[in-house]
């Protein structure tokens, strides 16, 4: 009688407990995978950080004890109007009616990339809204020129970041005085005194700057054609965000400069310090050569056209950003929630496979 061969019965499938301890290492590869990517992401985000150095540019920076300034041949700034220096700040218009001064660079600057710091103080009589004008940072191609625009020429070639102080368009309750706003002239472009420049600004922020106790700061970087000014007012040594704009082309080669302008209201407008920095950007070969065939000739900025049609809706700022921020809100929850759900019935699914 030939002998019956059995096969020998092989476990090809695993067993519960493999298969869970199977799931659980997937799952911990998943979320380092994930930490991975948020580390890489932000690690991206912070790139212009690693990758820029700056150097401080006396010859473009004004500081105590401010000597020579105004003098002829003795000093790289220069005074015009009724400014003047004393041993505490360079200020621009007394607290009185009908002034105007500014203080200018008298070199051009070629730097690239830059980064100014301003130390500045605005303070006077004049209870809330009864005090004027502002002042002005300039980075322009005409220098020393008087005019309505916060002490300077309107119709000006280059960039204005303005410190408006008193709210000439009273329609427009929604915003705050003391504003912050910045705009860009190509020398054809007038500033709407009327309606505070907003058909022109690139953006702004409120800054209740006034009569303060501590020291106010505004920040201006210009980095790879891209505008980023920020404030320090609260007294914290903190930087808040203003305004962050890309695609703004600057040429080189202008003049940096501070005015101020006063009218039937006034105040005092002070310089305490302009101190502008080189930054130093790793670029890649291909940036470089992109930026050598683009080489900027006229100020501009890319998509104005998107940016106006923003400041458009204005007016209705307040009521939509509320129901905006609430339906955001609203949405994160909800999809948490579907989230919970979805994960709760997923793994109770998996556990009831398993065991």
């Amino acid at each position: 009688m030939a002998a019956v061969v059995v096969p020998s019965k092989r476990c090809d499938s695993k067993s519960p407990f493999d298969l869970f301890v199977r799931g659980e290492i997937m799952h911990l590869k998943l979320f380092c995978t994930l930490c991975f990517l948020l580390v890489t992401i932000n690690g991206c985000f912070g790139d212009d950080d690693h990758e820029m150095e700056e150097f401080l540019k006396r010859e473009f920076s004004l500081s105590k004890p401010y000597q020579g300034v105004g003098s002829l041949g003795s000093s790289h700034w220069e005074l015009m109007g009724d400014a003047m220096v004393t041993t505490e700040q360079v200020r621009l218009t007394p607290d009185m009616q009908s002034r105007q001064g500014a203080v200018w660079s008298r070199i051009p600057c070629h730097l690239k990339d830059w980064e100014m710091q301003v130390h500045f103080k605005i303070h006077g009589q004049g209870k809330k809204n009864l005090n004027g004008d502002g002042l002005a940072i300039w980075y322009t191609k005409e220098r020393t020129q008087k005019g309505p625009v916060f002490g300077n020429m309107d119709n000006f070639t280059g960039l204005g970041i303005f410190v408006d102080t008193y709210p000439n368009e009273e329609k427009h309750l929604e915003r705050i005085f003391p504003f912050v706003l910045a705009m860009v002239g190509n020398g054809s472009i007038s500033y709407d005194h009327e309606r505070d420049g907003r058909p022109t600004e690139l953006g702004g922020c409120n800054a209740m700057v006034r009569n303060l106790k501590h020291d106010t700061f505004l920040f201006i970087r210009y980095v790879r054609r891209r505008l980023t000014v920020m404030i320090d007012i609260d007294g914290q040594h903190e930087w808040r965000d203003c305004l962050d704009i890309p695609g703004v082309r600057l040429p080189q080669g202008y003049y940096f400069g501070a005015s101020a302008i006063t009218g039937d209201l006034s105040d005092n407008h002070d310089i305490i310090s302009l101190k502008l920095y080189q930054l130093t950007v790793l670029r890649s070969k291909k940036e470089e050569e992109e930026e050598d065939q683009d080489e900027v000739t006229v100020p501009s900025v890319d998509n104005m056209d998107l940016l106006r049609l923003g400041q458009s809706d204005e007016g209705m700022s307040g009521i939509s950003i509320f129901f905006t921020v609430l339906f955001s809100m609203l949405g994160c929850v909800f999809l948490v929630v579907i989230g919970m759900v979805v994960y709760s019935q997923w793994n109770e699914s998996r556990r009831k496979r398993f065991y």
